[in-house]
């Protein structure tokens, strides 16, 4: 049968005694006085009925007992006070879950601006083509791709923050192969890539939608590389691969480079945007609103007059750019 647990406060008392080698010292880090110490260390004794401390004038030393009983509760002690130390370091973190290529493409190369402005907060970037559950998945906020006008969800605050649109996109490398781009009939001779990140999502064109809004049929959209993945589908574009029909946020930073051009200037709005999501009791959390408007500000820096080709997209009965964009490009 086993004997039952002595008090924590003395158990306490003694492993900070042992540590320090002092009841003055031990009693200044508990805050209690060191008569108070003494008398809980001599009860602790009582109780077990042995002797922890060889008490001497100006100084103490375990004795065989109390160098028997120290380090287990030293290690105790120190789990109790890195746990305690890790719900501290818990509301440091802030888990944002976004899709791989907006990660790859957008957000990785500007998320480090982030942190050195917020260095209280710890960021973490949990990227998935699955929708994040905030519940299980201990995700804090989302950055979703998600049709324009979006139902409300009373449990979750959403927020538009980027319209996309549909451009087509390649390497300069791949005209210099198969010669100048006159217009979108001329993409029947130029291989195509496709982005089938785009399938099955609500209202999102693909290469025969965009042909029709430019008055061209008869070229075959069935042919070219598939991709699932939008950061693949682009790094193949980059390589003179073909021509992608791509989300023009995520192809910006190759496209302000030069590393991609726009072949044939127009672009569809793709009915859809990236929204700020987070569940509604989160969204005043200071980490939260810092994300939020961190976001708000780097989409806004957003300047189309750096990409040469992006000047004359086309403003048809297709969407060229959002009215944010207007005004940039």
């Amino acid at each position: 049968m086993h004997k039952p647990m002595p008090p924590l406060n003395a158990l306490r008392a003694f492993e900070a005694a042992a540590r320090h080698s002092s009841l003055t010292r031990a009693a200044q880090e508990l805050h209690v006085t060191a008569g108070a110490l003494s008398h809980q260390i001599r009860g602790l004794e009582d109780l077990l009925g042995l002797s922890l401390f060889e008490r001497r004038a100006r100084a103490i030393s375990l004795t065989a007992a109390g160098k028997l009983l120290y380090p287990g509760l030293q290690a105790g002690f120190m789990q109790i006070r890195e746990a305690v130390a890790a719900l501290t370091d818990l509301d440091r973190v802030l888990v944002i879950s976004t899709p791989p290529g907006f990660t790859a493409k957008w957000l990785a190369r500007r998320l480090y601006r982030f942190s050195n402005a917020h260095p209280e907060i710890d960021a973490r970037v949990s990227s998935s083509v699955s929708i994040a559950n905030f519940t299980t998945d201990g995700v804090d906020v989302a950055v979703r791709s998600l049709p324009v006008g979006t139902a409300v969800d009373p449990a979750q605050v959403i927020e538009p923050l980027f319209e996309s649109n549909l451009v087509p996109v390649c390497s300069p490398r791949l005209l210099q192969e198969h010669g100048p781009v006159d217009g979108p009939q001329a993409l029947a001779r130029l291989p195509l890539i496709h982005d089938d990140t785009l399938t099955g999502l609500t209202r999102a064109p693909n290469w025969a939608d965009w042909l029709a809004a430019t008055g061209v049929s008869g070229i075959d959209v069935s042919r070219g590389l598939r991709f699932n993945s939008s950061d693949h589908a682009l790094d193949a574009t980059g390589e003179g691969a073909g021509v992608l029909l791509a989300y023009d946020l995520l192809a910006y930073d190759d496209l302000r480079t030069g590393r991609l051009v726009i072949p044939v200037p127009f672009a569809l709005n793709s009915g859809r945007a990236y929204h700020f999501v987070c569940p509604r009791s989160r969204n005043d959390h200071p980490h939260v609103r810092a994300l939020r408007t961190w976001l708000i500000e780097e989409l806004a820096a957003v300047d189309w007059s750096e990409v040469p080709t992006a000047r004359d997209l086309n403003r048809g009965h297709a969407t060229a750019v959002s009215t944010s964009r207007r005004s940039a490009g």
